[in-house]
């Protein structure tokens, strides 16, 4: 994979291209860690940065070492937030990015505005063994302690309050909470990876796996909720 991260910088005139460890959810834990398969760094945090002819991996300082043992011989290891890529790349070169994994804040955090950092929409090749789908679950409102609609009601009651037409839900974790919901996308906690809009008159727009939907969609039959393949948030 490391070969495909060299296409894409050549095929796309980039000096360098910056690869996370998390998700498009943004989640600690995921199944799907290209910052390990590309670098070999196995810790639940950092970030990795290829150029044309030097690599570099940020870790904090709970992983310098395992960092340097896994991954050193060919990655310069630095250690944030003592270390930037702002501190030590060149001003103006073009670096690639994947929209989906990046929130603005951080790529400001990381360079600065003396970087041309350009939006690239490229998928890598998983060569891992198919991940199981499990589906998403409901929970007794008993269990969750509130029952869903419940719920909905205070969030609409807060976005008329503050004159809000749409609610956009990012985090997995929240829209379990507030629909009842559960899954099995993480390894260790019961998050399903989803995302969601809610309009002010209540229509629910879902996002998620298709996949894993038959469950939730017969409990959940009640409200007004469009379900979506998760791709087509964009």
């Amino acid at each position: 994979m490391s070969a495909e991260i060299n296409n894409i910088i050549f095929l796309n005139n980039l000096d360098g291209y910056i690869l996370p460890k998390n998700d498009n959810y943004f989640t600690e834990y995921s199944k799907l860690n290209n910052l390990k398969s590309i670098t070999k760094f196995s810790g639940s945090a950092g970030f990795a940065i290829f150029l044309k002819n030097k690599k570099y991996l940020f870790v904090d300082g709970r992983y310098t070492i395992q960092a340097e043992k896994e991954s050193g011989k060919k990655f310069k290891i630095c250690e944030i937030p003592y270390i930037w890529p702002k501190d030590i790349l060149k001003k103006q070169i073009k670096i690639g990015y994947d929209p989906d994994l990046f929130t603005w804040s951080t790529l400001n955090k990381y360079f600065g505005e003396n970087y041309n950092l350009v939006p690239l929409n490229i998928k890598f090749v998983n060569k891992n063994k198919a991940q199981s789908v499990y589906p998403f679950f409901s929970l007794d409102p008993f269990v969750a302690g509130e029952d869903v609609n419940r719920k909905i009601n205070r969030l609409i009651q807060i976005m008329r309050k503050k004159k809000f037409d749409y609610t956009f839900i990012s985090s997995g974790e929240n829209i379990c909470w507030l629909l009842n919901i559960r899954g099995r996308d993480l390894p260790n906690s019961p998050v399903a990876n989803c995302k969601m809009i809610i309009t002010k008159d209540r229509k629910i727009y879902f996002f998620s796996n298709q996949n894993k939907i038959k469950k939730i969609k017969l409990s959940l039959q009640k409200l007004k909720i469009y379900f979506f393949e998760e791709n087509k948030i964009v």
